[in-house]
């Protein structure tokens, strides 16, 4: 009789760039996550019907400037207990306006290296599933 194994832990990395996607995926499965990695708004919303995301960490520009946010806010949307972070060049009082109202848990330089991302994004991740258990 077999035990009952938990579930993989599921990342979404949503960038048009295949070099960071790739620093994205090495780190993350380095740390455990199956990562599914996304280099257009369809594929990643494809994605989304069929897998089930722990974490997000997604590129604010991708086709078209601007068109990571309306992504981060499906992705609150559709797995309100999910990390989602996005990478933005700037960090101006329209970049926090739009991740505020998509739900964006973190903003984080498009600059940063994806293994220090990926760190920080562990940490606040394990940090805020703490705090819910709490409540």
């Amino acid at each position: 009789m077999s035990t009952p194994t938990k579930p993989a832990k599921m990342a979404l990395v949503v960038h048009a760039d295949m070099g960071v996607l790739s620093a994205f995926q090495i780190s993350l499965v380095s740390c455990g996550y199956v990562v599914i990695l996304a280099r257009d708004l369809p594929t990643a919303l494809l994605a989304t019907t069929q897998h089930f995301f722990d974490l997000a960490i997604i590129s604010s520009l991708l086709a078209e400037g601007g068109d990571g946010w309306p992504l981060a806010g499906v992705l609150h949307l559709v797995f309100p207990q999910a990390f989602v972070g996005v990478l933005t060049p700037e960090t101006s009082v329209l970049t926090l306006q739009s991740a505020i109202n998509n739900g964006v848990t973190q903003l984080f330089d498009a600059a940063s290296q994806p293994s220090d991302v990926v760190s920080a994004v562990l940490r606040d991740h394990s940090e805020v599933k703490q705090k819910r258990s709490v409540h």
